[in-house]
């Protein structure tokens, strides 16, 4: 099946105070702030986006994430991919037009691992988005950690297995990578909608609905030291890195916002296609899977989410 899912569209993430979240996402990571609307809701978008808003964030008393959203390519492939949740019992429910600011009618689904994902059409196009005629390479010079786009999520919950099935029957989604664990069960699951090395992942534990990261993608391994330089300057929280996966081969460090959701920066990856084989770590080698400098599991990276 082919995916019908273009790209990941946005994220709604909780934070515990708004004008700290603002000076993360907008003044080190460099993200265009578009507007507050009166809910006090914060929306975000990165230099290199055409769509209005990538990033939403809500003010209010616990973190994590709210909705993990994705672009379609048309309405008659919502609708289909609707007819499919439903046939199989899936929660689903509409989401009005103009819920968000410049976003059309959405279709929410309640995800085995407890998460929401909405799926949708049309976003108006940002006022200052990439140049189309003759065009620079960005319109404005990136600030910050000189954002590109938002990229994917890792998220946290005990049905991978249910929610992987449900991307993939329904919306075309392709497995590009697995961990398992010793009996040889999927304890991670990177799915892919696109020619990038995942769009979401699904790590397994004994929770429901938790966020594990927030990742943007950089250009570049250069870029991924800038960032470093950044938060070493700012005082932002580092997890780990820079280093880079042997799952995707992504260059990466881990980090957190104010309120303590964990952002990543990511840069490479391989290029995925749907006839790929599956590329599959074993549980003796998912530490470098992970890590594939150190090659061991740092304890933080494990036990902390939001």
């Amino acid at each position: 099946m082919q995916s019908s899912v273009l790209r990941p569209g946005f994220v709604q993430v909780r934070v515990l105070d708004m004008e700290k979240a603002i000076a993360h996402y907008r003044d080190i990571m460099g993200l265009d702030l578009v507007g507050i609307e009166s809910d006090g809701r914060a929306y975000l978008r990165a230099y290199d986006e055409f769509d209005r808003h990538s990033v939403v964030l809500r003010e209010t008393d616990t973190t994590g994430l709210d909705i993990m959203a994705f672009k379609m390519v048309s309405p008659e492939a919502l609708l289909a991919a609707r007819k499919a949740l439903e046939a199989r019992d899936v929660k689903c429910e509409v989401v009005e037009a103009g819920e968000q600011p410049g976003v059309g009618e959405r279709l929410r689904v309640y995800m085995p691992t407890g998460h929401v994902f909405d799926f949708y059409t049309q976003m108006d196009l940002s006022d200052i988005g990439p140049m189309t005629e003759n065009p620079e390479i960005w319109r404005e010079e990136p600030r910050g950690m000189r954002i590109v786009r938002f990229d994917h999520c890792a998220l946290l919950g005990e049905d991978i297995d249910a929610s992987a099935k449900l991307l993939i029957e329904c919306f075309g989604f392709s497995i590009a990578e697995r961990g398992l664990d010793p009996d040889g069960n999927n304890m991670a699951i990177f799915l892919s909608c696109s020619n990038k090395a995942h769009d979401v992942a699904f790590l397994k534990a004994p929770l429901e609905g938790k966020l594990h990261h927030v990742s943007f993608l950089l250009e570049s391994w250069h870029d991924i030291g800038n960032a470093a330089d950044l938060m070493a300057r700012r005082d932002v929280k580092i997890d780990i890195g820079p280093t880079r996966h042997g799952i995707t081969r992504g260059q990466t460090i881990y980090f957190f916002d104010p309120s303590g959701n964990r952002n990543e920066t990511f840069a490479g990856g391989y290029s995925f296609y749907p006839d790929n084989p599956e590329r599959v770590w074993t549980a003796d080698q998912y530490p470098k899977g992970l890590f594939y400098y150190e090659r061991e599991v740092v304890e933080s990276f494990v036990s902390v989410f939001t």
